[in-house]
């Protein structure tokens, strides 16, 4: 897939902002080199990254207890949740290595650059509410995203407590949800106010999770309810739009009280995919997935193709017509097609 086509005032700031990146990563370099060749650093230690400040990073070696670390030069992709070895030093440490990851969660920036958002994490909890009211696009673009990275994804309703008060908005979020968990996704019902879910705390149990979700979904204030000491600034939605504003900058790493680790990342309405391939989106579809090379074209776009393998499911009620319009909208996005109406 190729990667979008910018404008020349686009490639110029992107050059700008390129050759800004190398001059930073020259001089942290150079500090890091600096403080090496004159000894004064402690010893290579294994540490692990809670958070990360543009040019720094903070390491932990003993849970709760992190350092400020410069970056070595060719240390820059470095995200929270990457194990790495750094030599601790008075005031600012220096990472010198990177550990292997087990995984990684990452989506393309606007240039169309694949960029990590967390490493090492076990699971990705999907974070929706009735508002900012979700739809099953965005829910199916995380659903493929996570499968391209080959992390469990778990659907989480937040704000649950919404539902009691309106019965035509608990009716609307029992459709959407309905078809996943028949799809073999979890879908778990809770809400920052008061107690949270016991099933929430059971999949977060001995796990290091991500919670990714659009900007207002409450993903803040439900980190705020499950571990109170992180005082994690959140923001309420707006009034006219009934959209989010963006209140986490950074993704942080936190400890929770069963043994588990979360990842809260910065707000995202949009998890563009345009970085995948048409058969990488239909393998994320696991009903899709049963029937590729079933058609009776190979180039099959399931649209209205006769023999269409993907149409005649939907016709038996095989495949929920909810599903393959979620699917046609994702390749129509990044394809640039029309989608049929």
């Amino acid at each position: 897939m190729g990667k979008r086509k910018l404008s020349r005032q686009q490639a110029w700031r992107v050059e700008k902002i390129q050759a800004e990146r190398a001059s930073r990563a020259a001089k942290r370099d150079a500090t890091a080199q600096e403080l090496l060749q004159e000894g004064e650093l402690g010893p290579e230690r294994e540490g692990l990254v809670v958070a990360h400040y543009g040019t720094q990073v903070a390491v932990e070696c003993d849970p709760g207890d992190s350092v400020r670390c410069h970056l070595r030069a060719n240390l820059e992709g470095l995200v929270t949740g990457d194990r790495v070895i750094w030599c601790p030093g008075e005031p600012t440490g220096v990472v010198v290595a990177q550990l292997p990851r087990s995984s990684a969660l990452s989506r393309p920036d606007s240039q169309g650059n694949l960029r990590p958002v967390a490493a090492n994490i076990d699971q990705i909890l999907i974070i929706i509410a009735p508002y900012p009211q979700p739809h099953a696009n965005l829910i199916d673009r995380y659903l493929v995203a996570a499968h391209a990275t080959g992390i469990e994804p778990i659907i989480v309703l937040n704000k649950s407590d919404l539902l009691e008060q309106d019965a035509v908005l608990s009716k609307q979020m029992s459709e959407l949800l309905a078809i996943y968990p028949s799809l073999g996704y979890r879908v778990i019902m809770t809400s920052a106010k008061g107690t949270v879910s016991s099933m929430l705390l059971s999949a977060l149990e001995n796990k290091t999770s991500v919670f990714v979700g659009q900007s207002g979904v409450g993903k803040s204030s439900l980190v705020n309810a499950l571990v109170p000491e992180a005082d994690i600034r959140t923001g309420a939605l707006s009034q006219t739009t009934r959209k989010g504003t963006h209140t986490t900058t950074t993704a942080r790493l936190i400890h929770l009280g069963c043994g588990g680790a979360l990842i809260d990342s910065p707000g995202i309405r949009e998890f563009g995919l345009w970085h995948l391939s048409r058969e990488e989106v239909e393998a994320g579809f696991s009903e899709l997935r049963a029937l590729l090379g079933s058609c009776k074209f190979r180039d099959c776009r399931h649209q209205q193709e006769p023999g269409c393998a993907v149409l005649a499911a939907v016709e038996a009620g095989g495949i929920a017509v909810q599903r393959l319009d979620s699917y046609r909208h994702i390749v129509a996005g990044f394809e640039g097609e029309e989608t049929p109406g």
